[in-house]
This record gives structure tokens, C-alpha cells and sequence, in this order.
């Protein structure tokens, strides 16, 4: 499952009350540095940066794992992903997940139901930033593991695949 990132409003980044230079900014210092999380607050605002890499997956990308939810070196764990076949899609970010595009309408998708490379499974809304999450390869839908407005973390599984 891979994400795309797009914002429905311009002015998303300045709502916490920073500047686009400030966050730039810390987004590059992070970015050059070892850390893999990042948290700033000023004048009651807080912002939290945290390296996706420093996850096990490259930028926008949703790590992919299976079922056995046991922890293994991130180099072990990339080697033994690519060898079995994936098994559930892995929130990208923090945020609060969208399963249908707007209240009252059907979701995304819904468990049997087969999904084509590239088809949208969900949305997760982080300030004020849509993200979809979308499959990386056809499959068919065997469980919904969030509902709808929850809020998911970073690597928590949103979709089960059989």
C-alpha cells in the first residue's frame, strides 16, 4: 500500500500558528540529523515530525507486514517482506482514519470485496492534510481492522488481506 499526500486547504501548514519557514526548517533539521522523531511547541501548539524511514519505509510508503507481529531488524524484517507475501496495510502517519469519503456515503471498500492496484482504501486526516492510502497490488479485502474517525498510529494495521 503506498500513500499520496494532498492538502484541501493551503493554509493547512500555518494553522498550528508556525510559519512555512519555521516548519521547513525543522523538517530539514530533522531530516539531517539521526533522530527519527521530532517535537516542537510554541505558544500552545505543538508539532510532531517523525521520520517514516525510522519506521522501516521509505517516504509516503506504509510499511507492510504480516500477521505475526513479531519485531525483527528493520534489514531482516525488509528481506522477509519481500520474500512472503504481505498480508495487511500499515497506517503511513498518525492521524484519524476515513474509511468513506463523507458521513452516510459507503466506505472505500468493505471486507470480500476485491481491489485493483492503486484503488483508494482510505483517507487519514493529519492537520488538516488528507493522506490516501491506496494498494499496492490487487487483492481482496478479508478485514477492516479500524472504523471510521479513529485514530490510528504510524504502522498500526488498517486492512487484512487474504
Amino acid at each position: 500500500m503506498h500513500a499520496v499526500t494532498r492538502s484541501r486547504n493551503a493554509s493547512a501548514i500555518t494553522a498550528i500558528g508556525m510559519k512555512q519557514e519555521q516548519i521547513k526548517t525543522l523538517i530539514d533539521a530533522l531530516a539531517a540529523s539521526d533522530l527519527a522523531e521530532l517535537e516542537y511547541s510554541e505558544n500552545g501548539s505543538t508539532l510532531r515530525l517523525v521520520k517514516l524511514s525510522a519506521l522501516g519505509a521509505s517516504t509516503a510508503v506504509p510499511a507492510m507486514r504480516s500477521p505475526s507481529g513479531a519485531r525483527k531488524a528493520p534489514r531482516q524484517a525488509l528481506e522477509e517482506t519481500t520474500a512472503v507475501a504481505s498480508t495487511e496495510c500499515l497506517a503511513p502517519l498518525f492521524g484519524v482514519v476515513h474509511l468513506q469519503p463523507a458521513p452516510g456515503e459507503p466506505p472505500f471498500v468493505q471486507p470480500g470485496q476485491a481491489v485493483e492496484a492503486g484503488q483508494l482504501l482510505c483517507v487519514i486526516e493529519a492537520m488538516k492534510m488528507f493522506n490516501e492510502v491506496r494498494a499496492d497490488g490487487a487483492g481482496t479485502v478479508q478485514q477492516v481492522l479500524v472504523h471510521s474517525g479513529q485514530e490510528v498510529e504510524a504502522g498500526q494495521p488498517l486492512f487484512r488481506f487474504g
